[in-house]
């Protein structure tokens, strides 16, 4: 994929020029809509002069107040009264400077007394003669948002695409790493040697997890039920490593299994917990846990001890690389719906992660 800007992109990306451009460019087309039906160019410039603050108006209301804030949330009765009463405004706006600039400057008729209310009294008139000429602006400028919005989410679903698939081979590189399965084996062993029950669950529950991480996580969005059997099969493989040793608190609050979330993100959090957190402890290590999920937010709170000694980083997570990864998923996933903090103190380490889901 070719990621090198294009000259429409450097244009895009300068915002003031980009308008500039476009209403120079509507001026022109309305001035020769003018000057094809036959009226003088003086004519026509003086009509574009007086309804061009409410062409400019109508379109930066619709496109950048209106649509976000009331059409794309939903609120139709709301959409479709404020852009009533924002047409009446509009248009009465482009008749009063009609009459009271362009048709003086041009040796038309001169305003009567008290004119202006006797346009805004006449509301049928208004739409009538001016919707078509104020709202053409505002729709050509919608479309090209749209054309627009449409580009970047093709691209930035092809670059989450390419990265994503990149991510699941890091993850796998940096996550299911040789020491955890040893760690694993080694404890599966273990329980096979002392003919143990929990053998037959311990292999059940790797098995499942790397089912997952290898097959099942290849949408961009899962059942957070699913992304929650893969976090409990990890922490009780972990548990097997620690033992009676480690403090281990889970709390969860999930409004429904099916809510949809990014696969993959939580466990890395909680993976890192075990890794750079209690691995290294000696004594009474610590980790809480607390996951609320609902309909619209997901918060995730994960707070560790820190072993006394310096850690080991081989993925680079505390050096700022594997934390920066997380961050551009979320980036690319949830663009500014996200916060992620993190809190690093002495004897203790603590992430916290809120989405908007919706």
């Amino acid at each position: 994929m070719n990621n090198t800007p294009t000259i429409i992109d450097r244009v895009i990306g300068r915002k003031i020029l980009a308008h500039t451009l476009f209403w120079i460019g509507i001026f022109i087309l309305y001035t020769q809509v003018f000057f094809n039906a036959g009226v003088s160019f003086w004519f026509g410039f003086m009509k574009n002069i007086v309804l061009f603050p409410s062409m400019i108006g109508a379109a930066y209301l619709l496109n950048y107040y209106q649509i976000p804030r009331f059409y794309e949330k939903k609120k139709y009765w709301i959409f479709a009264g404020s852009l009533l009463i924002s047409t009446y405004l509009f248009t009465a706006l482009a008749r009063i400077l009609t009459i009271y600039i362009a048709e003086p400057v041009l040796g038309l008729d001169q305003p009567l007394p008290n004119m202006w209310a006797l346009v805004l009294l006449a509301p049928d008139r208004l739409i009538k003669n001016y919707i078509m000429s104020i709202y053409i602006a505002p729709l050509i400028m919608l479309s090209i948002k749209m054309l627009k919005s449409n580009a970047e989410a093709k691209r930035n679903a092809e670059i989450l695409e390419k990265e994503k698939h990149l991510a699941e081979i890091n993850f796998l590189k940096a996550q299911i790493h040789p020491h955890f399965l040893f760690n694993t084996l080694n404890n599966l062993y273990s329980l096979t040697i002392q003919k143990s029950d929990e053998a037959p669950k311990t292999v059940v529950k790797l098995s499942e997890m790397l089912d997952y991480m290898l097959y099942q996580c290849n949408d961009r969005q899962v059942a957070i039920s699913k992304e929650l059997q893969l976090i409990h099969n990890y922490i009780d493989l972990e548990k097997l490593r620690y033992g009676e040793r480690l403090a281990l608190t889970i709390n969860e609050s999930i409004e429904s299994p099916n809510i949809q979330v990014s696969p993959l993100i939580l466990l890395s959090l909680i993976e890192n917990a075990f890794k750079h957190g209690v691995s290294g402890a000696i004594q009474s290590p610590f980790i809480d846990i607390d996951l609320k999920v609902d309909s619209e937010k997901l918060e995730l709170s994960i707070k560790n001890s820190k072993p006394q000694t310096k850690q080991k980083d081989p993925t680079s997570y505390k050096s700022g690389i594997g934390f920066s990864n997380i961050k551009r998923q979320l980036d690319l996933i949830y663009p500014e719906r996200y916060h992620l903090a993190i809190d690093d103190k002495p004897e203790t380490y603590h992430v916290s992660l809120s989405i908007q889901l919706v």
